[in-house]
């Protein structure tokens, strides 16, 4: 049986961090928070949104961050983590697959490269006189 997230409701929240439900509102409206609703269409706070309404709380008390910067602030907070989820996806992938690249590179032939790789090949360096 999957275990339900605890859930929280505006007037919980309100007195959790000592804001008005009024405020609240303002935040869901600005797509700063993103509660659920019940069936009885009552907001629903679960732990994930806390943690970003203590974000939004120090920003706008703590730093004196005006809402529009919120937002862009939160968006690339989000922009960030998915950009670390897939650098370790592509490490993992690069980890996973560690021997294989190197017995292709033992074995001389990448034809299957992105880049061909080819040989280093030493020239004479030749200079003309250009007077």
């Amino acid at each position: 049986m999957k275990k339900r997230p605890r859930t929280y409701t505006i007037s919980a929240v309100a007195e959790m961090y000592d804001i008005h439900p009024q405020t609240l509102r303002l935040y869901e409206r600005e797509g700063l928070l993103k509660p659920s609703r019940s069936e009885g269409n009552t907001r629903l706070y679960e732990d994930s949104d806390l943690e970003r309404l203590e974000i939004v709380l120090s920003l706008t008390r703590d730093l004196g961050v005006n809402l529009a910067g919120v937002e862009i602030i939160l968006n690339m907070r989000e922009k960030m983590d998915a950009m670390q989820r897939e650098f370790e996806r592509f490490f993992e992938y690069i980890r996973s697959h560690a021997n294989e690249f190197s017995r292709s590179g033992e074995a001389g032939a990448a034809s299957d490269a992105l880049i061909p790789i080819s040989r280093y090949r030493r020239t004479e360096h030749v200079e003309f006189d250009t007077e």
